[in-house]
């Protein structure tokens, strides 16, 4: 899929540039942009997206038509853009590109918590909190359920890792008694 992601950049680029030129709220769009992105990925259309009786006028149509309210002119252009270069595979990575650039303009970073346990409520906000401290960031957390931890939790913040599972803290002490 590196050769979508590779497609897609320039796209949500573009997208992000016209949105702020035009003042349209980027949550917004970020959130019509998800819609497209489910649209082009459900199987009914993508048979009729190889149909050669279906223009790209039309497709862009049907896709625009399948909103719940109608698409800002930026997302209608670029809907039109992707289907007349046969591209629009490419819509759901151009949405989560546009969503990385959007958060990186809001200084947010997405933060995924693994832990034994699921995680809610307080426990969860006092977690968010403590790590919005340690990064000095707004963090977009998304929770994941790994029994194998045992206990603890494991976040992944961009490229750092933070382990303070019960399975991570075994390891190391594996490590200490082999070596």
């Amino acid at each position: 899929m590196a050769e979508l992601a590779t497609i897609a950049r320039p796209y949500a680029e573009a997208v992000f540039a016209a949105v702020r030129d035009t003042g349209l709220s980027a949550a917004q769009a970020a959130d019509t942009l998800d819609q497209l992105a489910q649209i082009a990925a459900d199987p009914a259309l993508r048979e009729v997206v190889g149909s050669p009786r279906v223009s790209a006028r039309q497709l862009a149509d049907l896709i625009l038509g399948a909103l719940p309210a109608p698409a800002p002119a930026a997302l209608a252009n670029l809907v039109q853009m992707l289907t007349e270069n046969h591209r629009l595979a490419a819509l759901p990575q151009i949405a989560q590109q546009y969503r990385a650039l959007k958060d990186a303009a809001e200084g947010k970073v997405e933060a995924v918590i693994s832990s034994a346990y699921p995680l809610e409520g307080e426990a969860l906000d006092g977690l968010v909190a403590a790590l919005e401290r340690k990064y000095g960031r707004k963090l977009h957390a998304t929770v994941e359920i790994d029994p194998s931890l045992i206990g603890g939790v494991r976040v992944a913040v961009g490229d750092e890792v933070l382990d303070t599972s019960v399975r991570a803290r075994l390891e190391q002490m594996k490590a200490a008694l082999t070596a």
